[in-house]
């Protein structure tokens, strides 16, 4: 339910109680008299005429399971409706007093069908998206793109014959040229844009562009695109009027693309996340696969936060399914690992450049990727090897950067050892060497460390320490004399360094 709210406008529906937070397969409209909807169902409250009726209704659809009931505001603000919805449990959401309810059906019921769809397959709405741009288009008398409030073209009208050079640029890239972008900004196109639903006029600008009449798309105070029409001659004002009524149509549309995509990104993102967990769901890309951590250095970003901040890295090169979800607040991918230099979206290979596209920006970035998984059971296995890389990467153990398990295995097997040593030194010298330095200021534990990671070599232990090499000499008999060292076992030295590394992990 939560889900399905965030995926339409805010300025459309709002959350006042989220309940039991249960999924919708449906949305009904309220029969008096009669049982309000069935566990799954979202009820509209339609034709409602006070607080008592709206009570009722709650009443009858938490007896009923319903998943939610939506309310007109303000009938859905009432106190003692608000009271009900939470002692009954099922979810109120509050739509905007000047909606019309058929158009929530639409939206709503789109989205559903799009977020259960058992393929990625073409959108409804992404098709009707041309024929209103034909429409458009007959309507001005002139050639038409309709873009979203990125500048990204959405789509564009058959007839482009008497278009220009910007025009040509914008739909073959489907974006509008930069130099454009910084003519109409400077114009203020785009602050008007977003502050009012008045047409504007554009004048001509770099590259031969021709006017442009651009008509902004609204819903519930939202900027959500415009529809662009060249303009060689004025449109006259009957036919700006028409372009209006029909950029409302068009935010229709747009609401529920929006809607379908970020149901079907939730939905996608709990498969995956049950994929990661138990390894026995399949995976919408072909295998080898790799799971991936993704994080920044913003200790203070939240999982969200950087789910939207790589969701917009990935989608700025080109992967515009991805694989993304969070489990136990960690961020992960699963991307393919195919033999061989491609790089297609979605692949290792391709993650690496887009690694070192991004950190000549940030250089906190960073991608810690498990080892191969060349079925779905070994999935949670690689995850859990890349929330460790990650671990070792946010301490400040390893770089940031893009690492995958091959290397830096011995990074982690040496931190899975210093973790099962844990606080518990168990015995031998160093809890001795320890003591004695606490209480005499010695340095025999960082000295029985650069020994052991010199493998006894008197020079580079004393250059490491930068100490003569007679002190280096006087200090190890000294620590023989604390305590007893047979530093000639090689399991002895490998549980001395263990024992050292839990002790101070972040010198490793």
């Amino acid at each position: 339910m939560t889900d399905l709210v965030d995926s339409l406008s805010p300025g459309l529906l709002r959350m006042v109680e989220d309940g039991r937070d249960a999924p919708v397969h449906d949305v009904v409209l309220a029969e008096p008299g009669e049982a309000a909807g069935q566990p799954g169902e979202l009820v509209l409250g339609v034709g409602l005429t006070g607080p008592a009726d709206a009570v009722a209704l709650l009443e009858r659809a938490g007896s009923a399971g319903a998943a939610g009931v939506v309310l007109k505001a303000p009938l859905a603000g009432a106190p003692e409706v608000v009271a009900a919805a939470r002692r009954l449990r099922p979810a109120l959401v509050e739509l905007q007093p000047d909606t019309s309810w058929t158009h929530v059906i639409w939206l709503v019921r789109g989205a559903i069908d799009r977020a259960h769809a058992p393929l990625p397959g073409p959108s409804g709405p992404h098709d009707d998206l041309f024929a209103l741009a034909d429409t458009a288009a007959e309507i001005a008398d002139a050639p038409v793109t309709l873009e979203d409030a990125r500048s990204r073209v959405l789509a564009y009208s058959g007839r482009q014959d008497s278009t220009d050079p910007a025009r040509v640029s914008t739909i073959v890239g489907r974006r509008v040229p930069p130099q454009v972008i910084a003519h109409l900004r400077a114009s203020g196109v785009f602050r008007r844009l977003a502050r009012s639903s008045d047409p504007v006029l554009v004048p001509e600008g770099p590259d031969g562009m021709l006017p442009r009449l651009v008509v902004p798309v609204r819903a519930g105070g939202e900027w959500l695109g415009s529809i662009w029409v060249v303009a060689r001659t004025p449109i006259p004002p009957d036919r700006v009027r028409r372009l209006a009524d029909l950029a409302s149509v068009l935010a229709l549309h747009l609401l529920r693309m929006r809607a379908e995509a970020g149901v079907a990104r939730r939905v996608s993102a709990d498969r995956l996340r049950a994929a990661l967990r138990d390894g026995a769901h399949p995976v919408p890309a072909p295998p080898p696969w790799r799971v991936v951590a993704l994080g920044s250095g913003d200790d203070t970003e939240d999982v969200r936060q950087r789910l939207d901040l790589w969701d917009a890295i990935v989608h700025r090169f080109g992967w515009h399914r991805p694989l993304l979800t969070d489990v136990d607040d960690t961020l992960f991918a699963v991307l393919t690992d195919p033999p061989g230099p491609r790089r297609d979206a979605g692949t290792m290979p391709w993650l690496h450049h887009v690694l070192a596209q991004v950190r000549s920006h940030d250089r906190t970035l960073y991608a810690a990727a498990g080892g191969l998984a060349r079925s779905p059971a070994g999935l949670p296995r690689s995850r859990d090897e890349a929330a460790e890389l990650a671990t070792l990467i946010a301490t400040g153990r390893l770089a940031p950067g893009s690492l995958r398990l091959e290397d830096a295995w011995d990074a982690l097997i040496v931190e899975r050892a210093r973790k099962a040593v844990g606080g518990d030194l168990l015995g031998g010298p160093v809890p001795a060497l320890q003591s004695h330095d606490e209480r005499h200021g010695t340095a025999f534990l960082p000295t029985l460390a650069a020994w052991l990671d010199h493998y006894g070599d008197t020079k580079g232990t004393a250059q490491a320490l930068d100490v003569h090499p007679n002190t280096l000499r006087h200090r190890l008999r000294r620590m023989s004399e604390v305590t007893p060292m047979d530093l000639a076992s090689p399991r002895v030295r490998l549980a001395l360094r263990l024992q050292l590394s839990a002790l101070h992990p972040r010198n490793e």
